[in-house]
């Protein structure tokens, strides 16, 4: 069953990969790198080349989610960076452009990072099999709060903000819908036999609100930057922000847990998280860009 969950891990790393350059492909070429409009978003739904990338994702994912569900933690969660590394190589090609030191320095950031932070975090968080209506409700609100800080600085800086928030956003409000489904998912199989009936309403109307506006924002960083930036926020700060969550709120540390493996942790995800902010800064097809600006602004001036 491991390797079956190894295969399906895998798979999915590279239906997320391809589908992540397809669709990156799909905005930059129907924005030309100006930032989404909603009428843009709908035309996006009538271009193959995007919808063919959301079902790559969709595929990806749901590969993911059996591959979690069928083997340990520390097996499934590190061989999802290698989307990261798939992802960067795809898009080089299918661009032109050749991959710079730091943007290799900023992948092996990202993916040491990310796989130190989810293989310590196995060994100091325990499973919590019942949680609580308070624990959830804090939950919604503080994904609330997120929701509301992030959609208010899509409002006011629409035109002005860099590829690098929007991933952030969409890496700490998809990590808060991981969190929910996963509760929600244990309220549907609570042996009480009350399905539906243990669902709480306003989880639900936060997964929808936070799902949307994430997956706004993944669109919008596509417009922004490379792809391989997306795929590094979503498979860096993600998980990052649903295993604190597991700590913080639903009580799975371990009591034994030494300050040195705190200490470490915290490490290891400054680490992903400063590979991600290299990515959105020195990455080739940013510095492309940002030369080509100062470029277009030197001769109009």
């Amino acid at each position: 069953m491991v390797w079956l969950a190894v295969f399906l891990a895998v798979l999915g790393a590279f239906c997320l990969a391809i589908g992540a350059q397809r669709q990156g492909s799909a905005v930059k070429a129907d924005t030309g790198g100006l930032s989404l409009s909603t009428h843009g978003f709908l035309r996006l739904l009538r271009n193959p080349r995007w919808v063919f990338g959301l079902l790559l994702l969709c595929a990806g994912m749901a590969m993911n989610a059996v591959a979690l569900v069928s083997a340990p933690l520390t097996v499934v969660q590190p061989i999802g960076a290698i989307a990261l590394v798939i992802t960067t190589v795809v898009n080089a090609k299918d661009q032109g452009l050749s991959i710079n030191r730091a943007t290799v320095v900023a992948i092996s950031a990202c993916v040491t990072g990310s796989a130190m932070f989810v293989l310590l975090a196995v060994n100091v968080t325990q499973e919590n099999h019942h949680v609580s209506f308070d624990d959830e409700l804090t939950i919604v609100l503080l994904l609330s709060l997120a929701v509301g800080l992030f959609g208010t600085l899509a409002l006011v800086f629409k035109h002005r903000m860099s590829a690098f928030i929007y991933i952030l956003g969409a890496g700490v409000l998809f990590g808060f819908v991981a969190v929910l489904t996963r509760i929600i998912g244990k309220h549907l199989l609570d042996p009480n036999g009350l399905a539906l009936l243990n669902v709480q309403w306003y989880s639900v109307v936060a997964i929808v609100a936070a799902g949307g506006l994430g997956s706004w924002f993944v669109q919008s960083a596509y417009s922004g930057g490379p792809p391989d930036l997306v795929i590094a926020g979503l498979t860096v700060i993600d998980p990052i922000v649903g295993i604190a969550i597991g700590i913080a709120i639903l009580g799975e540390l371990r009591p034994d847990v030494h300050a040195v493996l705190a200490i470490a942790m915290g490490t290891a995800a400054s680490l992903a998280i400063v590979g991600v902010i290299a990515l959105s800064r020195h990455h080739p097809e940013v510095t492309k860009r940002k030369k080509d600006a100062r470029t277009a602004a030197g001769r109009v001036s």
